[in-house]
């Protein structure tokens, strides 16, 4: 913090809900709303509102002329990067590493069991008062493909770890080895997919992972295998999912689309094979606590003049 006057921050949160934020700073309330809480032009510090959309996340980017940090309270950054070129150079981007972990993870697994027990199919019958017996897949003896082997990928496999899996593989964008084994990168899917039952989507939305899961991407997965998206609609072309799911040869598992909302009437909400959940993998419970924790921590180093963390990128 290099300014002499008293600091702006912006909190989605009231600061008074917040234990251990530093005293020296200004605590303005916005979660976006129509009208700003004081001058843009003022904040040092901006946490973005959470789950609010890119329109109000950027919106008072443009007048933040002196802020100094940007914070999100999400794992990704897809919905400030547009705004990023209205600010001066040197601001530092960071996400929200460590809030999101444990209810990603729970519902991805939650996501795996549901599809493969066939959940939905028993709440459909309870609503007509059928009795659907008969015999569904474990998730004991699958081989599951984590894709994007970051915190929350890496949380997953911990989830995954009592369930007698077959095999966890791993990629990530740098190869490296972890005490569970290896990390592999996207030039190894190709091979990785073709034995995997199971493959959960962890990863950020970035230009090398918009698209990813492609036609060919989804061809190379075996007949019967479930696709689990808990990353980004965007990281999947949708039409080329579609015309897996319309086929019957694979499943999925969705809590993220492209588009976002899934707006009535779209077929992936009536394709055969797919249970679809509204990007609920952080709206937790877990969250609020975390986010706080992560928040005191992020403004405690800020107000001391101390490295903030989890830095993603620094404007130029």
């Amino acid at each position: 913090m290099t300014s002499t006057t008293t600091p702006d921050v912006w909190l989605p949160i009231p600061a008074d809900e917040i234990e251990g934020l530093p005293e020296g700073l200004n605590y303005r309330l916005w979660d976006g709303e129509q009208d700003f809480p004081a001058d843009p032009a003022d904040c040092a510090f901006y946490v973005v509102p959470y789950m609010k959309g890119p329109e109000i996340a950027v919106r008072p980017l443009a007048g933040m002329r002196t802020v100094q940090v940007v914070q999100t309270l999400s794992a990704g950054i897809d919905h400030v990067q547009p705004g990023l070129g209205r600010l001066s150079a040197g601001v530092r981007l960071c996400n929200a590493k460590g809030v999101h972990e444990a209810s990603t993870a729970e519902l991805a697994l939650a996501l795996v069991l549901a599809s493969l027990r066939g959940i939905p199919g028993f709440v459909h019958g309870q609503d007509k008062e059928e009795w659907r017996a008969g015999f569904y897949p474990a998730l004991a003896d699958k081989s599951v493909l984590i894709v994007g082997y970051g915190s929350i990928g890496a949380a997953i496999e911990d989830r995954l770890a009592p369930f007698e899996c077959a095999r966890v593989a791993r990629v990530a964008r740098s190869a490296r080895t972890t005490a569970r084994g290896p990390v592999h990168t996207l030039d190894d899917l190709p091979a990785l997919l073709r034995e995997a039952d199971i493959v959960i989507l962890s990863t950020p939305l970035n230009p090398s992972t918009q698209g990813l899961v492609s036609a060919d991407f989804l061809a190379a997965m075996p007949d019967g295998a479930l696709l689990v998206n808990v990353a980004r609609g965007g990281v999947v072309d949708t039409k080329a999912l579609l015309s897996e799911l319309e086929s019957g040869r694979l499943r999925a598992a969705l809590d993220v689309t492209d588009p976002e909302p899934l707006p009535a009437g779209h077929p992936l909400w009536h394709a055969p094979n797919v249970l679809i959940t509204p990007h609920v993998g952080g709206s937790t419970s877990a969250f609020l606590p975390r986010a706080k924790r992560l928040l005191a921590g992020q403004l405690t180093r800020f107000a001391a003049g101390e490295p903030v963390q989890n830095v993603v990128l620094t404007t130029g």
